[in-house]
């Protein structure tokens, strides 16, 4: 899975600073950090809306849309991928109650 994500975002990286008008990436990118927000919302809307519909290739699809759109916004963020998968490595093993307990109350 890695591979796959690291290629992701090799190509997401790559593509930024395109020609937005053959580049959805870079499209995106112009329009700036808020609509790759809004991208990414939509898509996990649209994910939760499969789901509830038991639309087992529909939440595939929109889940594929998801990770992409989330790889655009860690891109614009300067996040690497690595950051957020260590941080998944670092809660292995660990009760999700437990972690959401240790963050700070908001």
């Amino acid at each position: 899975m890695r591979a796959t994500l690291h290629t992701l975002e090799h190509t997401i990286r790559q593509r930024r600073a395109a020609d937005p008008s053959t580049s959805y990436v870079a499209k995106l990118t112009a329009r700036g950090r808020a609509k790759i927000a809004q991208k990414v919302g939509e898509e996990a809307v649209e994910t939760v809306i499969a789901a509830m519909e038991g639309d087992r290739a529909s939440v595939v699809g929109e889940s594929a849309d998801l990770l992409f759109h989330l790889a655009v916004l860690l891109a614009d963020m300067d996040i690497a991928l690595d950051d957020v998968l260590d941080e998944l490595d670092r809660r292995e093993g660990v009760s999700g109650i437990t972690e959401k307990a240790s963050r700070p109350a908001d």
